[in-house]
Formats: C-alpha cells, structure tokens, sequence
C-alpha cells in the first residue's frame, strides 16, 4: 500500500505535470471554461482513462510478459500524435524513475523495456493531473481543485467498476472532442504544457 502512495504522489517525478490532457488545447477554444467546465473535463479525462489505458495497466499486471505487445497496442490505440508523445514521455519517465527508486523490482522491467515505445496508463494521475493543469492556467484556484478532486471520488470509483474488468479488446475512446481538441494543442499559439 505504501508503494501505491509514493507512486501517486506528486513529488514522484513522473513529468505528468508537463502535460495537461488537451485542458490547455479546451481552454484557448472556450470549450472549458470555470469550475463546471474544469469538472466535466476532469470526468471526461477519468473516463477515458477507464476506457482506454484500465485495460492496458489491467493486462499488464495479470501477465507481466505481455508487455510488449501490450505496448503496441496502445501505440496503436493512441492515434493522436499529441496523446502518443505524451504516454510516450511519461511512460519512459515512469519507468525509469521507479526503476532508480525501486531498484530490485523495476530494474529487471526497465531493463526489458529497452525498445518499447513505454506508454504510460494512468487513472488517478489522469484527474490530479489535469486539475494541477487547470490551476496553472488559472481555471480554478488550489482549494476549488482539491474540492473537484475530493467530489470527483465517486467517479473514480464508477469508472474503476465499469471498466476494471474490461480486456484490451475493449479500448475505446470515450471522449472524442477532448481527444480532438488535444491534437491541436502543438499549433496553439502560446503553450505552458507540452499536451
């Protein structure tokens, strides 16, 4: 359990904070705009995080080996160049800090990886990382985000029930604008996040 809770923690230095999920891409097109829009956006991210990286992260636990091709696949599912780069960076970030953290029992992964694209499959990081994106574009403040966060629980919850036994050949994309508007994010005129 401790393990889990270094893993999610902000200070694990992932990189996720570089990225925003396309928030930054929906903002500057109006598409979100105050703590309403800031929560549908978050739900959004959360479930497409259930439906299209759960069952990634899920296969990969059940049976380690299938890394590999579990990789391609999402190299695959991940057809927005954005989105792709970014799973790509955290993916690589990840895996190479816990291989430094946890020596012994990621080291032998890392290791395994070389050649792999290493795409990262979040579902907690997904809401925390976009509300830290909203807060530093200005969306919402630092406790009117940890409020979303704490409301947002019970669909974390919903999200994990309905997509926690799904298999790869469930990957789906649920939430297609996000997803559009995040493909755009490399032409925005002025960037903080790099996605």
């Amino acid at each position: 359990m401790w393990t889990v809770l270094q893993l999610a923690d902000s200070a694990f230095p992932t990189g996720g904070f570089a990225h925003s999920a396309g928030l930054e891409a929906a903002a500057q097109a109006r598409e979100v705009e105050g703590p309403e829009g800031v929560a549908r956006f978050v739900r959004d991210a959360i479930w497409q995080a259930g439906w299209g990286a759960l069952p990634l992260v899920r296969a990969a636990f059940e049976d380690p080996s299938a890394l590999p091709r579990l990789d391609r696949r999402a190299e695959t599912f991940l057809v927005n160049h954005v989105a792709n780069r970014a799973s790509r960076t955290q993916g690589r970030a990840f895996v190479s800090t816990a291989a430094r953290v946890f020596p012994q029992r990621v080291g032998p992964v890392h290791a395994r990886a070389t050649g792999l694209k290493q795409h990262f499959a979040p579902l907690w990081s997904a809401a925390r990382n976009v509300l830290s994106a909203a807060v530093r574009l200005g969306l919402v403040g630092t406790h009117e985000a940890q409020a979303l966060l704490a409301q947002l629980g019970h669909v974390l919850d919903e999200v994990h029930r309905a997509c926690g036994g799904l298999g790869v050949e469930d990957l789906a994309q649920a939430a297609p604008l996000a997803d559009l508007l995040q493909g755009t994010h490399d032409r925005l005129y002025s960037r903080l996040f790099q996605s």
